[in-house]
């Protein structure tokens, strides 16, 4: 098969997008670090926090295997494209097939970050819900409808 120079180019637009939304991923983890960082200082001893500090930390290091793959798989897609124009075609068609298999790499490891933010997000919906059930059951006992004046 032979590579043009074109072929390698398709990927710039797919990886800079990839890249932007991988750094929007950071960014959005350094903000939840920082105010989780506040709510420790206020309530140490909350469990939930130890959770979403573990869960953070993983996600932290998943999001730079990501964009390592996706800066990466872009350096190849130039390295690429410069074999091709120096006509190495045998050579590039290596190099891109890197490029292909480190951006596939990226993904997967976004796809496994998603679910782990989704556990993250569970954390927080299961924390407010034992919550509520504790607030709930707290109201019952001034609420409950004594059985005596109901008789009479």
């Amino acid at each position: 098969m032979e590579l043009q120079l074109s072929t390698p180019a398709l990927l710039f637009s797919a990886i800079t997008l990839m890249m932007l939304a991988f750094t929007n991923r950071f960014l959005a983890t350094a903000s939840l670090i920082r105010g989780l960082h506040k709510k420790y200082l206020e309530n140490p001893d909350e469990k939930i926090i130890i959770g979403q500090i573990h869960n953070l930390k993983r996600r932290l290091s998943m999001i730079k295997y990501m964009q390592l793959c996706g800066v990466l798989s872009f350096l190849l897609c130039v390295i690429c494209m410069y074999l091709i124009f120096i006509e190495a075609q045998q050579a590039a068609n290596y190099v891109f097939i890197g490029s292909m298999f480190t951006l596939l790499v990226s993904l997967a490891i976004s796809f496994v970050e998603i679910m782990v933010s989704n556990k993250a997000l569970n954390l927080e919906i299961q924390d407010m819900e034992d919550l509520f059930q504790s607030r709930s059951a707290g109201l019952d006992f001034w609420f409950k409808k004594d059985k005596n004046v109901d008789e009479k």
